[in-house]
């Protein structure tokens, strides 16, 4: 998990020979036919547009070689010294991909290097993050793999390992291998934080709460300081969540470390309905890395729910062209739709489109996709596999995000009154989030609890008004028809 990403996906999040991407069919979006002569050049420019998009998600399943050749190496296994050349801390530099480079040079010259293959392999995991790419995931696996054959005992592997099921949303093998990484180090950090990650994401929230302050006892820092925030704020403590993060903030130096925590901040007043607060804190994320993604869509969100529909358009138009993702295709969707110009329901079709492909995609690298399959689909596809995706999910893990989802796929398949536990069960933890309260609002309207429905979507729009480009529409149209 990375906090308030991972859940939607956003992020991301979690094989195969170095060098050997699985395939996947291609998208839909990349069978499109090229323009006729006789299409507008408006039309021919979403084409045009659409197609590039495509090709962004052909790379994410054929992306580049992992420049391990060595890693085919018939020497004698034997692990050597970490140099300085591989040190952890790059990776905190905000710049992956220089990270990487530096290691591939590194390992061709000492393919035996154990560290700098766990290295190499949390630089993939931390790539495909900031970059939501998820065929970094088997490049990271092999690299992963080749330390532990090294170094069966590694530490940083088995941490890596860790953080490498927690992004793929494997979380019960997150959590069994954060612990073998802290049986050989109790002090490391990446391990701390991907049991905390895991546990958060199962739903066990006491244990992560456990989890969060001996990571605090153990190994204060911002990794660290971001997990214990978020956990604070699914409980509903907002204010320790807020003073946590800035305290977070303030120890960050890196670039990378700072454009995190801001946009965590960001995301924090997001949710709060303070869309002042969230642009400063993304404009600093931005200021620290200008290609930040989750800043880049949270700035996006918050002017549109700020009334700047053109300015966050231009910027969610950006996202999706650098970084195809199902948060940020839904997001433009839904702008396009509320808009309401013409061609603008196709253009937002083309949006939804594009979130099945990237679904695949994240599929033939051994992500765990139902979620964001779920989230999407009950909204803007195939309402039955939204279902079949959430009951899937529900049966793997139980926190206030799966409960959502479920609760929300059975409503739109009419399934009500089994829905109305789900959804109260989503809000229960005390979490501020305005799309739940939505989702329980209208769960409660459709079963006739009209009193508890106009509550629940009166506190939806009170503590976020623009939570959804569709959905507080929707809200503020069923408090109408029901006085």
């Amino acid at each position: 998990m990375t906090p308030r990403t991972n859940e939607t996906t956003s992020g991301g999040t979690t094989g195969e020979t170095p060098g050997s991407i699985p395939s996947a069919e291609p998208s839909p979006a990349a069978q499109d036919t090229p323009a006729r002569p006789t299409e507008t050049p408006r039309r021919g420019r979403r084409l045009a547009q659409r197609a590039g998009i495509a090709v962004l998600l052909a790379v994410a399943v054929t992306g580049g070689a992992v420049a391990v050749d060595a890693a085919r190496d018939k020497a004698p296994v034997t692990a050597v010294a970490v140099s300085a050349a591989v040190d952890p801390g790059a990776l905190a530099s905000g710049d992956p991909d220089a990270a990487i480079a530096a290691l591939q040079a590194h390992l061709k010259a000492q393919p035996r290097d154990s560290d700098g293959w766990a290295t190499l392999g949390l630089a993939y995991v931390e790539q495909a993050r900031t970059k939501g790419d998820p065929a970094r995931y088997p490049q990271a696996q092999a690299a992963l793999k080749r330390s532990l054959t090294l170094s069966p005992h590694s530490d940083q592997a088995l941490a890596g390992q860790a953080a490498l099921a927690a992004a793929r949303h494997d979380f019960k093998g997150a959590l069994t291998k954060a612990d073998r990484a802290l049986t050989q180090n109790p002090y490391s950090e990446r391990a701390l934080s991907s049991r905390i990650d895991a546990l958060v994401e199962l739903g066990r929230y006491d244990e992560a709460s456990r989890a969060a302050d001996t990571a605090d006892a153990r190994k204060p820092g911002v990794p660290v300081f971001t997990r214990y925030a978020y956990v604070r704020e699914l409980r509903g403590d907002v204010p320790a969540a807020r003073r946590v993060l800035e305290q977070a903030l303030g120890a960050a130096t890196s670039k990378g470390d700072i454009a995190y925590v801001a946009a965590q901040l960001g995301q924090l007043a997001w949710n709060q309905g303070d869309y002042k607060s969230a642009l400063t804190y993304y404009a600093r994320a931005l200021a620290a890395d200008e290609n930040y993604l989750p800043a880049l869509e949270g700035r996006a969100r918050a002017q549109a729910a700020s009334g700047d529909r053109a300015g966050a358009l231009k910027g969610m138009e950006t996202v999706v062209s650098r970084y195809p993702l199902p948060a940020p295709l839904v997001e433009l969707g839904e702008l396009y739709e509320a808009r309401g110009a013409t061609g603008d329901r196709e253009r937002a079709h083309e949006q939804y489109a594009l979130v099945e492909a990237w679904i695949r995609i994240a599929r033939a690298n051994g992500v765990d996709a139902d979620l964001d399959t779920a989230l999407a689909a009950a909204d803007h596809g195939d309402k039955k596999a939204a279902l079949h995706a959430a009951r899937a999910e529900w049966s793997r893990r139980h926190t206030v995000h799966t409960a959502d989802a479920l609760a929300w796929a059975l409503h739109v398949n009419g399934h009500d009154r089994e829905a109305l536990p789900y959804a109260r069960r989503a809000t229960a933890t005390g979490y501020r989030n305005a799309l739940f309260r939505y989702h329980r609002g209208m769960i409660e309207l459709a079963t006739g609890h009209r009193s508890d429905g106009r509550a629940s979507l009166k506190s939806a729009l009170k503590l976020n008004p623009g939570f959804s480009p569709l959905g507080a529409a929707t809200a503020r149209k069923a408090l109408e028809d029901t006085k």
